[in-house]
């Protein structure tokens, strides 16, 4: 099947460095093979993270601060960066880029209504809609942390309809258990239903910055699958890996849709 309109996430761990500051090279390559892809006849609506990260960066911080004023200014800090710079590299390629910043409140049912027009009015008119969570008034997500892009970017993958979602992480795929302290641990391709020896093989967040880990892909995956979404998890630090899944050869992990989990 075609994958027209296709859903890309990218984590803070594809677009920082450690300190929280930009890493360029994976951002250039990043935004250089989206615009290709666009090119191509393909529809991105690409859903970014790294707000917070950035700002800390910016602000001097070297660690996630704890209260949530700290949060909401960093957030409002790291978001002028992040787009500042996703404008600059994509209008290298003449690409146009639409900021959309999201909380859950404006995806209820009610309001949903709104975000799809402005979302389906965005791509007719030839630009990339980039999608952040808004942390700086999500007040509740940031203080319960539990205000994470994969499931935002299942969530809008389901909501404009789209043919696929590929989630950009730090690593592989699934494992059969976690790689960093397994060395045995197995790439699992391909994943038919999620079970609970599925769940089991989830862990936390992988880096200081960000908030999301494999545990909220399962979770991600549950809600595009559930509305017939395929959603694949790929490396993050290799951009080509997005030709890749294009091309059709078999890389990172596979959630696929049609069977109920």
């Amino acid at each position: 099947m075609y994958k027209k309109r296709v859903v890309v996430k990218v984590g803070t761990s594809t677009l920082t460095h450690a300190s929280g500051s930009f890493n360029l090279r994976h951002i250039e390559a990043l935004v250089k093979t989206l615009s290709d892809i666009k090119n191509s006849g393909r529809e991105i609506i690409l859903v970014t993270s790294g707000a917070i990260g950035l700002g800390m960066a910016k602000l001097g911080l070297t660690s996630r601060p704890k209260d949530t004023p700290s949060k909401q200014a960093c957030a409002a800090v790291g978001q002028c960066e992040l787009m500042n710079m996703y404008d600059r590299l994509f209008g290298e390629y003449n690409i146009t880029v639409a900021q959309v910043l999201l909380t859950k409140y404006v995806l209820s049912d009610e309001r949903k209504e709104n975000v799809v027009n402005a979302l389906e009015r965005i791509l007719a008119s030839g630009a990339i809609p980039i999608v952040n969570e808004n942390d700086v008034v999500a007040i509740d997500e940031l203080e319960l942390e539990v205000g994470e892009n994969d499931s935002l970017a299942a969530i809008v993958s389901v909501i404009v309809n789209a043919d696929l979602l590929i989630i950009m992480s730090d690593i592989d795929g699934l494992y059969d258990k976690n790689p960093r302290t397994n060395p045995d641990a197995k790439l699992i391709s391909r994943v038919e239903k999620i079970t609970e020896d599925i769940e089991r093989s989830a862990s936390g967040a992988g880096t200081t910055l960000g908030t999301g880990g494999m545990s909220t892909k399962i979770r991600a995956a549950r809600i595009a699958n559930a509305s017939g979404i395929d959603m694949l998890i790929i490396n993050g630090d290799r951009a080509d890996n997005l030709y890749d899944v294009f091309d059709g050869k078999i890389i990172g992990t596979l959630f696929a849709a049609g069977t109920k989990n």
